[in-house]
C-alpha cells in the first residue's frame, strides 16, 4: 500500500463520505483511492467553491467537512472559503498536497503553514511517510474539538512512498471524551436570582441553541418568566411557530416593533448566541439590561468588549433546563411581556410601509420574498446571501423551515452558492432555494454546472439590480455617482439552461410566480433572474446608511 492509499483509508475511517474539490498533481492519486473507496467526490470548478461546499455541508450536519486542492495555487485558491469557514466555526479539514520535500525550487512551491495561520486555519504537516495516521488523526481532532477548518498539508513525494503498518487505523473518536457540559449549580442559583427580580425578559436562542435542541426548553423557560422570544441572525425563524410571543430576529435585522419592545427589556438571556455586536447592537438594543448567557465555551465576549453578568458554561439544553426546574421549584411565575398588546403588535411586526417609486420593467424586491414565502412549501430548506438584498429576505421571509441559513460570516459575497450545494448534499438532496444577488451569483457562475451535474434541486432566485448594491446606496448617501457601482448583466435564466438546468428571466410578480411554480412542481437545478428595482433597499440599509426606520 502506498501513502496515498493509508491516507484515504484513514479519511474513510473517520466516517466521511463526501468530500469537495478539484483534482491536481498534489491529490490527484489520493482522489482516486477516495473514489475506489466509495466516498462521493463531487468534482468542481473552482477549489475555493469546493472548500465553501465543505463548509455548507459541516455547518449543517456539524460533521466534519472536506475539501481538497492540490499545491501551490491550488491551495492559495482556498483563502476566502478559509476565513469564512473559521467564522463560521464549521468543523473542516482540507486535504491539501504539498511541493515535493526533494525539490525546493518547485515552482508551485508555497509556505501553505503561512497560508493556513493568514487565514485563519489550523495547521497539520504530514512530515514523512510513517506519520500519515498521527497527521489525519491530529487534523481531524482539531477540527472537531476547535469546531474550526484545518490545512491538512502532505508533500507529493511522501504520498507515493510505502506504507509498512499493517495496524488498523485509530480515530480520532478514540482521543475525545464524551459527554455534554453540565451548569455550576451555583450559577444556576444566581440566574433564578436574577430573574426573580426582572421584569421584562428576552430570551435570544442562536445556532448554540440549534445544536444542543434547546427550543423546547428554551420556550417552556419563556412561558415560565414570561419572556419575549427572539433568535440571532443565523438561527432566524427558530421554534418562532411554536411561540405566540417570538419576536423575530434580535439586532439590525430586527422589525421596528419588535426593537421597541427590546429596548425595554431589564434582562437579556441568550441560549447558545454569542451575543455579538450585531445581535446587541452593541449594546444600544438593550440598554437597561442584564445579561445571562449559556455556551459550550469557557468564555465569550458579548459584542467583543464585555462579559455577561452572569456566564453560564453549560450546553444549552441542559443549563435551561436546569434554571426551569430551579425556578419551578421555586414556585416563580412570572408576567413579564406576556400581557395584552404585546402579541398584537408582533403580529404586524413584518409591516412596511415604505413607498418607493418601482423602476420600469423591475418589482418590488419586498413583493417578490414575501411571496415567494407564501407561495413555497414549509418543507424547503432557505439560505441567502449577505449582500443587500439578504436583509430583505432575512426580514420579511417568516415561514419556520427545517433549514434556514444566512452567510453573514465574513461579510463577503459570492460564498452562499457553495455553501447551499454542500448543504444539499447533507441533507441528502432536498429541495432547496437560495436568495442571493447578481454580483454574488455570478461570482461563482461555474459552479452552476457543478450543481446542475450533481441534479441538486437547488433554486436559486437572483435578487438582481444590476448593480452592486451595497455600493450603490453607500454611494448616493454620500452624493456621489451611484452609476459607478451599476454592471449589466445577462439573462441568468438563459445562462442555466445553456448549462443544463431551467432557467427564467421574471419582470412581474405574475412571472416569478409561475416560474417557482413550475420548479415547486418539478424541483431540479432552476434559476429564476428576478429583475428588482433599485429604489427599494432593505431596512438595515435604510437605518444604516439613511438613519430612518421606514
Amino acid at each position: 500500500m502506498k501513502v496515498f492509499q493509508r491516507l484515504a483509508h484513514a479519511f474513510k475511517a473517520e466516517g466521511v463520505d463526501a468530500t469537495f474539490g478539484m483534482m491536481g498533481d498534489g491529490n490527484m492519486f489520493w482522489l482516486h483511492e477516495m473514489h475506489k473507496l466509495g466516498i462521493k467526490v463531487h468534482e468542481v470548478r473552482h477549489e475555493g467553491a469546493g472548500l465553501g461546499m465543505a463548509d455548507g455541508y459541516a455547518r449543517t450536519s456539524r460533521r466534519v467537512g472536506v475539501a481538497t486542492a492540490t499545491c501551490g495555487p491550488g491551495t492559495s485558491q482556498l483563502a476566502t472559503a478559509f476565513v469564512t469557514a473559521a467564522r463560521a466555526e464549521s468543523p473542516l479539514v482540507a486535504f491539501c498536497g504539498e511541493y515535493p520535500v526533494g525539490d525546493p525550487e518547485y515552482s508551485q512551491r508555497l509556505d501553505q503553514s503561512a497560508f493556513a495561520h493568514g487565514c485563519e486555519a489550523a495547521f497539520v504537516r504530514m512530515g514523512a511517510a510513517d506519520q500519515a495516521d498521527e497527521a489525519v488523526r491530529k487534523a481531524f481532532y482539531i477540527a472537531k474539538t476547535e469546531s474550526r477548518p484545518v490545512l491538512l498539508s502532505v508533500p507529493m513525494d511522501l504520498q507515493q512512498e510505502q506504507w509498512e503498518d499493517d495496524d488498523p487505523y485509530v480515530p480520532s473518536a478514540t482521543m475525545m471524551r464524551p459527554g455534554i457540559v453540565h451548569p455550576d449549580p451555583e450559577m444556576i442559583k444566581r440566574a433564578a436570582d436574577m430573574i426573580a427580580s426582572a421584569k421584562k425578559p428576552v430570551i435570544i436562542m442562536g445556532r448554540g441553541a440549534q445544536w444542543s435542541n434547546a427550543g423546547q426548553a428554551a420556550l417552556k423557560l419563556g412561558d415560565r418568566i414570561g419572556a419575549l422570544m427572539a433568535t440571532s441572525l443565523l438561527a432566524r425563524t427558530y421554534m418562532g411557530d411554536q411561540c405566540e410571543y417570538y419576536a423575530g430576529i434580535s439586532g439590525n435585522y430586527a422589525h421596528k416593533a419588535s426593537m421597541q419592545l427590546f429596548h425595554d427589556a431589564d434582562l437579556v438571556i441568550g441560549v447558545g448566541a454569542s451575543l455579538n455586536r450585531y445581535t446587541l447592537e452593541n449594546g444600544y438594543l438593550y440598554p437597561n439590561a442584564k445579561f445571562i448567557q449559556f455556551d459550550t465555551k469557557l468564555q465569550v465576549l458579548m459584542f467583543g468588549v464585555r462579559t455577561a453578568d452572569l456566564y453560564v458554561h453549560s450546553d444549552a439544553k441542559i443549563g435551561v433546563e436546569a434554571l426551569e426546574k430551579a425556578l419551578a421549584e421555586r414556585n416563580f411565575k412570572g408576567t413579564g411581556y406576556r400581557v395584552p398588546g404585546v402579541k398584537e403588535k408582533l403580529a404586524k411586526r413584518a409591516e412596511d410601509p415604505a413607498e418607493f417609486p418601482i423602476d420600469p420593467g423591475t418589482v418590488d424586491p419586498r413583493k417578490a420574498v414575501m411571496m415567494l414565502d407564501d407561495i413555497m412549501p414549509t418543507t424547503v430548506g432557505m439560505f441567502s446571501g449577505s449582500g443587500m438584498a439578504s436583509g430583505i429576505s432575512n426580514m420579511l421571509m417568516m415561514k419556520v423551515r427545517p433549514l434556514a441559513q444566512s452567510g453573514h460570516f465574513f461579510g463577503c459575497i459570492g460564498q452562499m452558492l457553495p455553501a447551499a450545494m454542500g448543504a444539499m448534499v447533507a441533507i441528502g438532496h432536498k429541495p432547496a432555494m437560495l436568495l442571493d444577488g447578481d454580483a454574488s451569483f455570478m461570482m461563482h457562475l461555474s459552479e452552476w454546472e457543478t450543481a446542475v451535474r450533481y441534479k441538486m434541486p437547488l433554486l436559486v432566485v437572483v435578487m438582481n439590480n444590476e448593480a452592486l448594491g451595497a455600493e450603490y446606496y453607500k454611494l448616493d448617501v454620500k452624493n456621489m455617482d451611484v452609476n459607478t457601482s451599476v454592471i449589466s448583466c445577462p439573462d441568468l435564466g438563459k445562462v442555466s439552461v445553456a448549462m443544463g438546468g431551467k432557467g427564467a428571466m421574471v419582470r412581474s410578480l405574475d412571472e416569478l410566480r409561475a416560474a417557482a411554480n413550475e420548479w415547486i412542481a418539478n424541483p431540479g437545478p432552476m434559476v429564476i433572474d428576478c429583475r428588482i428595482s433599485r429604489t427599494v433597499m432593505s431596512i438595515p440599509y435604510r437605518r444604516l446608511h439613511y438613519g430612518k426606520d421606514e
